[in-house]
């Protein structure tokens, strides 16, 4: 049940959204042992980020969520994942990105609690 919120302060067409969304969620499945078909992505572009008081050109915040705990190894994994799509594919240095994971317990979907 990973959601993965994706901040970014450049703007994306839609195709460049759809490819993004693809390539985080299958990361983030890989990271975790997650069906793609559980995941969820939200992508907004064209964000005011700062960094040291700085606005940033080119700039990332991520935050995945996830039912249950996971360990510092998976996330340091996908970390280095995401700087990489970020960084190759959108022209964002890994040092402008943030990646923060936030462990479930209650998590609900279709009606019911997990």
């Amino acid at each position: 049940m990973p959601y993965t919120q994706a901040r970014l302060t450049i703007e994306l067409d839609e195709a460049q959204k759809n490819d993004l969304q693809s390539k985080l969620t299958n990361a983030v499945g890989n990271a975790f042992s997650k069906p793609a078909a559980y995941i969820m992505t939200e992508i907004e572009d064209k964000c005011s980020l700062y960094m040291g008081g700085n606005k940033l050109d080119k700039g990332a915040y991520l935050s995945v969520s996830l039912l249950g705990m996971t360990t510092k190894q998976a996330c340091e994994g996908l970390t280095q994942q995401i700087c990489s799509i970020l960084s190759n594919d959108y022209g964002i240095d890994g040092k402008n990105v943030y990646v923060t994971y936030h462990p479930e317990n209650l998590w609900g979907w279709n009606n019911m609690m997990f």
